[in-house]
C-alpha cells in the first residue's frame, strides 16, 4: 500500500537498519528469519530476561550481541530498530523502554494492554520523532492489500457484512478492513462470538473458534455489487477469491448460477525458511519490507495500519475482550 499511494520506493526495502529483539521466546525465533530476508536488514542484538537465556537464543540465530538487560541493548549505538517480541501485558513497558531511548519500533499485536495504553505509547513516539508500528502483521499481507484496493475501487459495492472466523484480534481488524474508522459500531458480545453492528443494516459477525477443531477460517466481505473471499488462513492469507456477478443476488436472478470466482494467488516467497513455523510465518517479510521502505522515506507509520486505525482498532477489542 505505500508503494502504491507513492509514498515510498519499492527499492527501498533495502534501506539499512540494525535490529535489536527484545524478547527470545517463539514469535521472535519466527521473526528473526523473516526479517532477515528483507535486504536491508540486520539482526544485530537480542535482549531477554537473563543473559543466559539471550546468549542461547543469540547462539541459535546468529546474533552477535545479547543482552540479560534491555536498558543495556536499547544503549547500544548498533541498534537501530526494535522488534518487541514479549507477551502482550509487556508491551507497553518494553515499547516505551525503546522509545524513551530514541530506537523505532515494531510492536507485536495487540499494540498494548487496552486503548489508553496504546495511546500513550503513540504520544510517547511522537515526542521522540521515531516510527512505532503496530505489528498487525496480516494487514501487510498482498492478498490483504489486494482486497483493500479493491474495497477502494468500489469493486464490491458498498459492504453490508463480514464474516470471519479466528479470534478476537484477527477477526476484529478484518471488520475495520472493511467498515474503514468513521463510524463506531454497536457491540454485542457473547462467549465465542460478538456481532459488531453498523448504520444501515450492515455487521459483522465475528466467531472465536475452538483451535482443536476443523475451522474454516475465511473472511468474507459481502458487497451489494459482489464478495471478497480471503481464502484459508485468513489472518496470514495466500489467497483472495473476487465475485463480481452482472446481477446481485446471482443465485435468485441467474437461475441458481455462482457467480464467477475469480482467484488471485500470493505465494510467500522461498526465500524464507523457518524451521516448526506456524502457517505462512514467513509472510512477516512482508511488514518488515514495509517498514523499512517507510522509514527509508522519513514515515513514521506504515498506512497498513497507521495510528488512527491502530488506535479504533484498540478500542473496538478492549471493549470485546472485556478489559
Amino acid at each position: 500500500m505505500d508503494v502504491r499511494l507513492g509514498l515510498t520506493d519499492p527499492k527501498d526495502d533495502a534501506f539499512p537498519l540494525r535490529w535489536g529483539i527484545i524478547g527470545a521466546g517463539q514469535i521472535s525465533r519466527q521473526w528473526v528469519p523473516a526479517v532477515r530476508a528483507c535486504k536491508g536488514a540486520t539482526v544485530s542484538a537480542v535482549a531477554a530476561r537473563s543473559k543466559e537465556r539471550a546468549e542461547d537464543f543469540a547462539a541459535q540465530h546468529e546474533i552477535e550481541s545479547a543482552y540479560g538487560s534491555y536498558a543495556e541493548m536499547l544503549a547500544s549505538p548498533d541498534v537501530d530498530i526494535v522488534y518487541v517480541g514479549t507477551i502482550h501485558t509487556l508491551h507497553k513497558e518494553h515499547a516505551l523502554l525503546a522509545i524513551e531511548a530514541g530506537k523505532h519500533v515494531l510492536c507485536e499485536k495487540p499494540l498494548g494492554g487496552n486503548a489508553e495504553e496504546a495511546k500513550q505509547m503513540y504520544e510517547a513516539a511522537a515526542r521522540q520523532g521515531v516510527m512505532l508500528q503496530h505489528g498487525l502483521w496480516t494487514r501487510f499481507f498482498p492478498a490483504v492489500e489486494h482486497a483493500r484496493w479493491a474495497l477502494e475501487q468500489g469493486m464490491i459495492g458498498d459492504v453490508v457484512m463480514v464474516q470471519a472466523d479466528f479470534d478476537p484480534v484477527y477477526t476484529i481488524q478484518a471488520a475495520v478492513l472493511a467498515f474503514g474508522i468513521e463510524v463506531r459500531p454497536i457491540i454485542t458480545t457473547f462467549p465465542k462470538a460478538t456481532v459488531l453492528e453498523y448504520p444501515e443494516d450492515r455487521s459483522a459477525v465475528l466467531s472465536f473458534i475452538t483451535y482443536l477443531s476443523e475451522f474454516p477460517e475465511r473472511t468474507e466481505i459481502v458487497g451489494t455489487k459482489g464478495r471478497i473471499t480471503l481464502e484459508q488462513p485468513a489472518h496470514c492469507p495466500t489467497g483472495i477469491t473476487l465475485r463480481v456477478p452482472e446481477k446481485v443476488p446471482s443465485r435468485y436472478l441467474n437461475a441458481n448460477t455462482p457467480a464467477p470466482a475469480h482467484r488471485f494467488e500470493y505465494p510467500i516467497p522461498e526465500t524464507v525458511s523457518i524451521p516448526m513455523a506456524y502457517p505462512n510465518q514467513s509472510g512477516f517479510l512482508y511488514q518488515a519490507e514495509a517498514v523499512h521502505r517507510c522509514l527509508a522515506a522519513g514515515l513514521l507509520e506504515c498506512p497498513q495500519f497507521g495510528k488512527q486505525e491502530s488506535l479504533y482498532f484498540m478500542d473496538l477489542l478492549e471493549v470485546v475482550l472485556g478489559r
